[in-house]
């Protein structure tokens, strides 16, 4: 099928690869995102060396593994099996000084899985690169892991040998949502924007939870087939996700279930208090590394006091957590309940979620893509000696050119009609963020809708409508 979407990562790679200095270049992202394959698929036959580290072995089985890979790699029998990392790469050096190659990719899939407990492969590394590998013009070092706070703390962050010795770093991002439909249609399945979008609200943007549709499939019998059918795909999923990225992942699970239960997020006390965490340092380091697997974000959130936000955003995650604990028993449960009133309301909920992961188009389709924005969501309690009702704003966009959009995202599988109730509470909502928040900005109003809205004396009093298509854009 060959690569779909990943235009930059592509060129920033293949830019790296035609350099006359040697380059080392580390690949992170979450799970299932498609980082190896980004990087088989580009360089294909051209690895002088390639090494996948095994997962929760001990310092002598990855020992082992790699001389294994050495020995294809064209490793004379003649040199027996590392007993240690330094030894390792001393043999690597000899696969480099032997092979013919004009450029000597070499290709470490999940080296965090190879740094066991007080194992030498960090220093070895290190001077591994800095004393060899840097003072040739022809070494390309790609490293590749799903622990991103592994690959971020001991090797783009490090504070010792290896710092500052990154030439490229990629952080590889789940799919948009036009990256998908690219990717759907590869696979010569057929899905309207509609049918993607909502598989996207369960699936998020992650590639391979997508791999699997098949011709004639709807995306409803799809998410029976992926969740609740016996023996189902991506029945385990959420388990081995957090346990292949954490070494404590009992401890990440709990963040995030809390997260789960307050939809807007929270702040970091209050994971604190409900999580009975005792080190706040500590758990700004998980809260960091589950936001580096864009699992969460943290954002800003207006209204009665400015305060820093950690909300959970990684679709795939909260539908877990909403529909598939406990587990059901039905094996076609997502088909018996489309267009329920429980799931209805839970793709409100979800497409709100899509919508601040496409912040960018929204920004696109209001003409101002290349606008300097201040993006966060507001809150103010009611106060009625100042006026105020009491609002919740989906999303807020402060722009640089002295105008203000308040956005209301809303959910219908039809085009959305405005009532005279919702354009009351929209006017109401726009009267208190001015007295709240004491803009002098002009006052925007903005509805995000799939299908639009439909056109009556209500809807004319929006400034602008963003529709599904553009977040396809």
């Amino acid at each position: 099928m060959g690569l779909v979407a990943r235009k930059e990562e592509q060129k920033l790679l293949n830019q790296a690869i035609c350099k006359q200095e040697s380059q080392f270049i580390a690949v992170y992202g979450r799970r299932r995102v498609g980082k190896t394959y980004l990087i088989r698929e580009l360089f294909s036959e051209r690895f002088s060396f390639i090494h996948t580290g095994y997962f929760s072995l001990p310092r002598k089985e990855q020992l082992s593994g790699f001389w294994k890979s050495l020995r294809k790699a064209g490793l004379s029998p003649t040199h027996s099996c590392p007993k240690n990392w330094m030894e390792a790469f001393e043999l690597l050096e000899i696969i480099v000084e032997q092979s013919e190659a004009e450029k000597k990719i070499l290709f470490m899939d999940e080296l965090s899985w190879m740094d066991t407990p007080r194992c030498d492969l960090i220093p070895a590394l290190e001077h591994f690169w800095n004393a060899f590998a840097s003072a040739r013009k022809d070494v390309i070092l790609l490293i590749c892991s799903s622990a991103t706070s592994w690959v971020i703390n001991h090797v783009i962050h490090n504070k010792g040998g290896l710092h500052n010795r990154l030439t490229l770093s990629i952080h590889l991002e789940p799919f948009k949502l036009c990256e998908v439909e690219e990717y759907v249609h590869s696979l010569g399945v057929s899905l309207n924007r509609m049918q993607i979008l909502e598989g996207y609200m369960s699936l998020g943007g992650v590639p391979y939870y997508w791999s699997h549709l098949e011709k004639g499939m709807s995306i409803d019998q799809y998410i029976d087939f992926l969740f609740f059918r016996r023996g189902a795909l991506l029945k385990d999923e959420y388990s081995y996700l957090f346990g292949s990225l954490f070494k404590q992942p009992e401890i990440y699970e709990k963040i995030v279930r809390f997260l789960y239960q307050k939809k807007k997020g929270m702040t970091r006390n209050e994971i604190l208090k409900a999580t009975g965490l005792t080190s706040a340092g500590g758990t700004t380091q998980m809260l960091r590394e589950l936001e580096n697997c864009d699992f969460i974000r943290e954002y800003t959130s207006y209204g009665d006091r400015k305060e820093r936000i950690y909300q959970l955003i990684d679709p795939f995650i909260l539908f877990h957590c909403h529909f598939l604990e406990p587990r059901p028993g039905d094996t076609q449960f997502w088909m018996h309940r489309v267009n329920t009133p429980a799931v209805n309301s839970w793709k409100g909920l979800a497409f709100e979620l899509v919508c601040l992961l496409h912040t960018q188009k929204i920004k696109d389709a209001l003409g101002i893509g290349s606008v300097l924005t201040e993006e966060f969501s507001f809150t103010v309690r009611e106060n009625l000696e100042e006026g105020i009702h009491g609002s919740q704003i989906d999303l807020v966009l402060v722009r640089a050119d002295r105008i203000t959009n308040l956005i209301e995202i809303k959910f219908s599988q039809d085009e959305y009609l405005i009532s005279k109730a919702s354009e009351e509470a929209m006017r109401r909502k726009r009267s208190d963020y001015q007295r709240a928040s004491g803009s002098k900005n002009t006052i925007h109003l903005t509805m995000i809708a799939p299908y639009g809205v439909i056109q009556n004396s209500y809807a004319n009093n929006l400034d602008s409508v963003v529709t599904g298509e553009d977040l396809f854009r």
